[in-house]
């Protein structure tokens, strides 16, 4: 599958749960400092077609403010939610023009909105994290929060829905911890003092619902079990830089997909003495989105600061065409 070139630096890329050949980006200009944001939608099959340059964006939008990330919604195949520079959370409808979007501007926190997360198991509600140290609960039907959570001492970078529990998520934090939260408590379950720096990012096992891993600017990764968080299962210890995101397989357990400021994607089986499966190093810059398809076993993508897109199965080179 070709790379594509994006209008400004990439953040964040999500497969659509509904359509195989469908991935949403968020970019944003001069590194999301300050400048316009750019919600993409991007046809994988005309892109597969031929050797033709890849197609312009199914649905491109332009916004006023940096885009950090962005989800699809688990229940309609066309909404969408974005996080943005200005503490706006905007849900886009891909189905309509541009005109008509964003179709909702949710307005609450204080600070930057950094994270989106849209719940797989209920699939009727959805969770925003901020600079404001605050995480928010919404429902694309209201237009205001059903919920606002409270108890990190820093910026909050990350959210992330268990894929089995419906009331369950956890959200990362620049305050050193993750944490572990039932929508119906205010305050978390549990605190787990991840690691010594910044926690970027996090994700649940999809086949083991107490296992959660973490990212950190410290360079690793760590696997817990939440059920015994005392000490993490397993190190992952192999990027240069800060670990940007982190994604388990939604096909293969024990697998992880992670991206780094080193400029690398890398997969892992935690479960392994030698758990670095493979390192690809085809962006030029810091790689700050990544993700795997649902639909599609074995389906890559990344996005990074180079304003590029790949998209390629796993164990083949990125690059190639």
């Amino acid at each position: 599958m070709p790379a594509f070139k994006a209008p400004a630096p990439g953040f964040s890329v999500r497969f659509s749960p509904f359509h195989e050949h469908r991935l949403l980006a968020a970019a944003s200009q001069h590194f999301g400092l300050v400048g316009n944001g750019h919600l993409l939608v991007l046809d994988l099959s005309a892109a597969a077609a031929g050797p033709a340059p890849a197609p312009a964006p199914l649905f491109a939008f332009p916004t006023s403010d940096a885009l950090f990330d962005c989800a699809w919604s688990e229940s309609h195949e066309s909404l969408c939610a974005a996080a943005s520079g200005d503490g706006s959370v905007r849900l886009f409808d891909v189905a309509l023009p541009p005109a008509q979007n964003p179709v909702r501007l949710l307005r609450e926190h204080a600070r930057e909105a950094h994270g989106v997360d849209w719940t797989p198991v209920r699939r009727d509600a959805f969770l925003s994290a901020s600079w404001d140290d605050t995480l928010k609960l919404w429902s694309p039907d209201r237009p205001a929060s059903v919920r606002t959570f409270r108890g990190h001492e820093y910026c909050v970078y990350a959210a992330a829905w268990s894929a089995r529990h419906p009331d369950v998520f956890a959200s990362a934090s620049g305050d050193r911890t993750a944490r572990v939260w039932d929508v119906r408590e205010p305050a978390p379950t549990l605190v787990i003092p991840a690691h010594d720096h910044e926690v970027l990012s996090l994700d649940w096992d999809k086949y083991d619902p107490s296992i959660l891993a973490t990212g950190s600017v410290d360079k690793s990764i760590r696997v817990w079990d939440v059920r015994a968080p005392r000490a993490p299962l397993a190190q992952l210890a192999g990027h240069g830089y800060a670990v940007k995101r982190v994604r388990f397989s939604p096909h293969r357990q024990g697998m992880i997909m992670s991206c780094s400021y080193d400029m690398t994607v890398c997969m892992w089986d935690y479960r392994k003495e030698d758990a670095l499966l493979a390192r690809y190093g085809h962006h030029t810059e810091f790689v700050a989105g990544i993700d795997m398809s649902v639909l599609v076993e074995g389906l890559l993508a990344s996005t990074g600061w180079d304003e590029m897109i790949y998209v390629w199965p796993f164990g083949s080179d990125p690059r190639a065409m």
